[in-house]
């Protein structure tokens, strides 16, 4: 297994990596070089882009991939160490819809072009469960008006987490800003759900699976920004 160094290294070699950081486009405040162009200068398709914020290892992007050949998907999260086992397993097998970034939620404002995204997956996050950081919540109003840049109309966001608080914080949010939610519980796994509802119960993150063997239950919700 490499180093992290060599992680690292390896990240900025792969064909399917890419970064958008203060060293190279974000400090001059330019959009990155495929914005609006992840489909006809990446994918070489048209099915919708679907990107997971905090992806971590990658297991969640990979296992959608290979479920849905006819979107594509790319992994996002600030460390690339971590992308960099997803972004390999891609490789070695030889997806061809999916794509790894490495960079900060808040600069995806100048990565994706408006409509450009289909749907959000927010796949365990930091829950930031401090009063004082309410606001680096990624379903606080200031990032759902984020996503409101680049997603489509009618686009979907999921969001999956075991911290009570924090999913307890978003449906509060989404009630206050009468967003539409379309399905939430509160134990993915436990509970009886509907049947267009069960697939998302069988691609687990490495985060998903500890969780869940230490008792914890898996909160799920699915949602719109119209």
């Amino acid at each position: 297994m490499p180093t992290k160094l060599e992680k690292f290294e390896q990240y900025k070699q792969f064909p399917n990596c890419f970064t958008y950081l203060y060293n190279d486009y974000a400090l001059e405040n330019k959009h990155f070089d495929l914005y609006g162009q992840w489909n006809s200068n990446l994918f070489k398709t048209n099915y919708p882009i679907v990107i997971e914020l905090g992806c971590g290892r990658g297991e969640y992007t990979v296992g959608l991939a290979q479920k849905y050949p006819q979107k594509n998907f790319i992994g996002i999260d600030y460390k690339s160490n971590r992308m960099w086992m997803g972004a390999k397993q891609s490789l070695e097998s030889k997806l061809k819809n999916t794509a790894f970034l490495r960079t900060k939620v808040e600069f995806l404002g100048k990565v994706f072009a408006p409509n450009e995204i289909s749907e959000i997956w927010i796949t365990f996050p930091d829950p930031q469960v401090q009063k004082s950081r309410i606001k680096k919540r990624l379903t606080h109003p200031r990032f759902l008006n984020l996503y409101k840049k680049f997603l489509r109309p009618q686009g979907i966001i999921h969001l999956k987490t075991d911290n009570t608080i924090f999913f307890e914080y978003t449906l509060e949010v989404l009630r206050e800003l009468g967003l539409p939610i379309l399905y939430h519980t509160f134990d993915l796994h436990q509970q009886d759900i509907p049947k267009e509802y069960d697939e998302i119960r069988q691609i687990q993150t490495y985060y998903e699976q500890l969780f869940s063997a230490q008792g914890h239950t898996i909160k799920y919700c699915q949602f719109q920004l119209n």
